[in-house]
């Protein structure tokens, strides 16, 4: 009988591993956006602000169902938390794209730049076009471009994208049935709040099975004309 308990917690442990990962192999889909209500954000700081929990996030995703939230939706930010190590992000927008998906984020802690987008369902399962370690930051350094900005902007480089969660970014066809989308990014002279400094351009590619192959410099947007 000594083994009978030992036994079952293992079962009991490999059933929930399996639960968990049928889980996370779902396909991505519409059915986890949710259009926060107006109140959702008061009403759940006043809860978390009151509970003193050490994982803010955390304490936000467990007020998504009380205030209504789809299962899929509260599912998807669970796994966008620990994907991006406790932030705390609520699809708001979906878009298919064929073998793989847009998904607006809304982060609505964050002080700036509260929109990201994310290509998901392809491999890996979720891509984050705000992770600017996945662009081609070395050909955009190198070009001309780029070189002649810096005369005028010395402090200029590459920020998180001002997405406003409406503009989806153009897609195309790759090479070998592939596909590609164009992101634009702000450049910015050395802070957030500081000179804009134009955009540049980058192409996501993904292979005909939704593979990512990695991201392609394509050239910049001239700068405002000061006023």
């Amino acid at each position: 009988m000594r083994h009978v308990l030992p036994s079952l917690l293992l079962l009991c442990l490999a059933a929930s591993l399996m639960a968990q990962s049928k889980h996370s192999s779902a396909k991505i889909g519409a059915s986890a956006v949710w259009q926060m209500p107006p109140q959702f954000l008061t009403t759940a700081h006043a809860v978390c602000d009151r509970s003193g929990s050490t994982d803010y996030s955390a304490c936000m995703i467990d007020q998504m169902a009380k205030a209504g939230a789809p299962a899929d939706a509260v599912s998807f930010t669970r796994e966008l938390y620990r994907e991006n190590r406790g932030e705390f992000g609520v699809m708001t927008g979906f878009q298919e794209e064929g073998p793989v998906a847009f998904a607006f984020i809304t982060y609505p802690l964050r002080a700036n730049t509260n929109y990201g987008l994310l290509l998901v369902n392809g491999q890996p399962r979720i891509v984050n076009v705000e992770d600017l370690r996945l662009l081609d930051l070395k050909s955009m350094k190198q070009s001309p471009q780029f070189q002649d900005l810096k005369g005028q902007f010395p402090n200029v480089d590459v920020w998180p994208g001002d997405r406003d969660g409406k503009t989806w970014p153009n897609s195309q066809s790759g090479p070998n049935g592939g596909i590609q989308f164009t992101v634009g990014y702000p450049l910015r002279n050395g802070c957030h709040a500081c000179a804009s400094a134009g955009s540049a351009i980058f192409n996501w590619n993904f292979d005909a099975k939704g593979k990512f192959l990695g991201t392609a410099f394509q050239g910049m947007i001239a700068p405002p004309l000061q006023q």
